[in-house]
């Protein structure tokens, strides 16, 4: 129903579409590229939902716009886990109950795992207060706590910090269980719940890095482009104040993006659990930007399933060595399966 609109404003071009590490050709499977696009949960800016906190702000039009994006890169990882990469949303048929479960995660309400109100009130933790803006590593530290509560889900969620991913810290996820509370209840933390430390746990990888000073350094945009083309992509959130985007992927020179500034209605649930859900899918033209328009300062997120998953995207990270990327070491995908010595690899071998 938008396919005439979409096609008018995206470009007509030879070059490879890449989106969350699935390549496309923009001249033969322009609807395949919209419909993926489509697909993608899109959360932006809402208004008239329960104030956080009890008292405190009921929209978050201007301040939650890293929030959002920080819902929609852990949403892109819910989906992966509960529904495979190649699951797509279509408008008006009812909807699988694992895509439900997740939206329900999201909702606007204190008790979703992923609500805004979550979130903003985890975040007093890492010293932000509610209404307060947040940068890419704040939101991916949060969500860090909040994913351990989800035992649904029951994800591993790293943040590398120090550019570096530890290979032995990724191993300790293994069957690791909460001990902290979330707003002063355990209710519904794995604590509770006995854990197999050997089986391997659904990884989200969520890695910070700063790109440059105020504008990013050219000599990382090939690399950067890789992240995209890797098939464990989860995109990459970034920005600055009041101007956060979710980026999913690139054509040429341009990123493209999801943009939470938006401001809608707040949704409540269906008695019967469904969930009107054409708002959480953006709509109209994708959105993009000259990729030296970035702002520097990001958050790259990867997303493993399963070991083998964790152990090819070592391998590729260690292919696309550039600028960016740096492997310290040899055969990471050995650590788990021989235990050679392998300690760590670097995801940025110049410290900006």
């Amino acid at each position: 129903f938008f396919s005439v609109t979409y096609q008018c404003d995206f470009p007509e071009t030879s070059e490879p579409v890449w989106i969350l590490g699935k390549q496309f050709n923009a001249l033969t499977e322009k609807e395949d590229i919209l419909s993926d696009i489509t697909s993608r949960l899109w959360f932006t800016y809402r208004k008239n939902f329960q104030p956080i906190g009890g008292t405190g702000p009921t929209s978050d039009n201007g301040w939650g716009c890293m929030l959002r994006c920080g819902q929609m890169i852990l949403a892109e990882a819910l989906i992966r886990r509960h529904l495979t990469r190649d699951w797509r949303w279509l408008r008006g048929e009812r909807q699988k109950e694992g895509y439900i479960s997740i939206l329900h995660a999201f909702i606007d309400k204190k008790d979703s795992y992923y609500s805004i109100h979550q979130i903003a009130q985890m975040g007093v933790g890492e010293g932000k207060s509610i209404g307060q803006w947040y940068g890419p590593n704040t939101v991916a530290q949060v969500l860090k706590k909040l994913a351990v509560f989800d035992t649904w889900s029951r994800l591993a969620v790293h943040v590398a910090m120090d550019n570096t991913v530890v290979i032995e810290e990724i191993s300790e996820l293994r069957g690791a269980c909460a001990s902290q509370e979330v707003n002063g209840c355990l209710e519904g933390a794995c604590a509770l719940v006995e854990e197999d430390p050997v089986l391997w746990k659904p990884l989200v990888l969520l890695i910070p890095l700063r790109l440059g000073l105020s504008d990013i350094n050219e000599a990382y945009i090939e690399t950067l482009k890789q992240c995209f083309m890797m098939p464990q992509s989860l995109g990459v959130i970034g920005g600055k104040p009041n101007s956060a985007h979710y980026f999913i992927g690139f054509v040429g020179q341009e990123l493209i993006y999801l943009d939470p500034h938006t401001t809608q209605s707040a949704v409540e649930p269906c008695e019967n659990g469904q969930v009107q859900d054409d708002s959480y899918h953006c709509q109209h033209p994708p959105c993009r930007m000259h990729i030296c328009e970035l702002d520097p300062s990001i958050a790259a997120g990867f997303f493993c399933l399963t070991e083998d998953d964790f152990d090819d995207w070592c391998v590729h990270v260690r292919k696309v060595s550039l600028h960016l990327v740096a492997v310290s070491q040899t055969h990471c995908v050995d650590y788990f399966r021989e235990h050679t010595p392998y300690r760590h690899f670097s995801l940025a071998a110049v410290k900006l």
